[in-house]
């Protein structure tokens, strides 16, 4: 792995679905086993290889900003994109990023509400070692955690649908694990500068096009992004803890 990594966190959303706790909190400050869900996530990605973190934020953003800094008492640099009160979408917000300047040339991507045990070491070495321009993480789910949307064979997302409605929906076994990696020109040439834009129907087109490399991962994932994730993540963080005494 390179000694520069950057990973950018998608952390803008409203987290609706967590409402009234995210009424004054935006979802990534959320306390998980007393400390902000942010700060788990933070220090896996450090403990991973991550020496640049950028956060795209949006609501209650400064509140994100307020208490990591420039990243320096976590020993990493940390960077914010600010989307303001008018949202873009998770592909709008990457495309303001890049609009700022501030995308690497090859970079990680992760939800600002998801914690993904997997070794980025791996996921990263089978980006560098794939021609494709972007890898996504997937998990072989069988509709345990939510919707199978992945179609995965021979390292190869061959489709990736949310919808449900390609053809081959019902061959689905595996669902995004919440970690890609990408090249910047993916940003540049499919998420337009002027618009909304989401970056689900991205990640479908690079997979019908053959342009979307995969990675499986064995661990499942957590998330705080629905009320059933947040105490399920705070019991793993606790059987954790338990486990290291």
């Amino acid at each position: 792995m390179k000694n520069s990594l950057q990973c950018i966190v998608l952390a803008g959303g409203l987290g609706t679905r967590m409402r009234p706790l995210t009424e004054t909190l935006p979802k990534a400050m959320l306390p998980v086993a007393g400390k902000p869900f942010a700060e788990h996530q933070l220090e896996f990605l450090i403990a991973n290889g991550v020496t640049e973190v950028v956060y795209l934020i949006g609501y209650r953003g400064n509140l994100i900003c307020r208490h990591f800094g420039t990243g320096e008492h976590w020993g990493i640099r940390i960077r914010y994109v600010d989307e303001g009160t008018q949202l873009r979408g998770t592909g709008g917000a990457l495309r303001l990023a890049l609009s700022e300047g501030a995308l690497a040339p090859e970079f990680l991507l992760i939800y600002g509400d998801s914690y993904t045990p997997v070794s980025i070491a791996a996921v990263w070495d089978a980006f560098q070692a794939s021609p494709l321009p972007a890898l996504m993480t997937v998990l072989r789910n069988e509709e345990r955690w939510d919707r199978s949307n992945v179609l995965f064979e021979n390292n190869r997302i061959v489709v990736y649908d949310k919808t449900k409605t390609h053809p081959r929906t019902k061959d689905m076994r595996h669902i995004d694990y919440g970690l890609s990696a990408l090249r910047r020109e993916v940003v540049e040439e499919l998420i337009p500068a002027t618009v909304p834009a989401d970056l689900a129907p991205v990640f479908n087109r690079l997979s019908l096009e053959g342009k979307l490399a995969g990675f499986e991962a064995t661990n499942r994932f957590y998330e705080i992004g629905s009320p059933g994730g947040l105490p399920d993540f705070e019991s793993y963080l606790l059987a954790g803890n338990e486990a290291r005494r």
